[in-house]
């Protein structure tokens, strides 16, 4: 019965070891805020998926940019739980032109996130997390909440 026990063991332990460095690369990261601004703009953490670091932070400005339109922010510190801009249903499918421009390379959303509360330590060690392919990011980001919503009213997205 022990020798039983003892090859079990041998066999499933190295498997629960090794499993977690497999994980990492395939697991979403959800945006995070750490503080609400007097200006209407919101300090958060958004992770991004890329094949370097430099697409992994552009990608992590684009999910800052949508989780606070599409999503809503909803971990962190509590005094900056937000609802999203948008709250009518499938909007980002509904609105799909306007978006697939608004998320290019380069495109809009630019406009609306700064990396100013970033401090010089997190820029040289960002959090990282590194799968076969591709290499995940954690950036701290300010996003303008405001000047998001006055641009989509602008454009007709949101109706006043």
């Amino acid at each position: 019965m022990k020798t039983i026990q003892i090859v079990l063991l041998l066999v499933f332990f190295p498997a629960a070891i090794y499993s977690q460095d497999k994980l990492g690369g395939n697991y979403n990261f959800e945006t995070e805020c750490f503080g609400a601004e007097l200006d209407g703009s919101i300090t958060v953490k958004a992770w991004g998926n890329g094949r370097n670091r430099l697409d992994a932070v552009e990608q992590a400005k684009k999910n800052a940019v949508r989780d606070v339109i599409f999503k809503g922010i909803h971990n962190g510190k509590s005094d900056c739980s937000r609802s999203p801009i948008l709250l009518e249903p499938n909007a980002q499918q509904r609105h799909q032109d306007y978006f697939y421009g608004f998320f290019a390379d380069n495109g809009p959303y630019k406009d609306f996130v700064s990396m100013k509360d970033e401090r010089i330590f997190d820029k040289v060690k960002r959090d990282k997390k590194k799968a076969r392919e591709s290499v995940t990011n954690g950036v701290v980001i300010r996003v303008l909440v405001y000047e998001i919503k006055k641009k989509l009213i602008e454009d007709g997205i949101i109706k006043k």
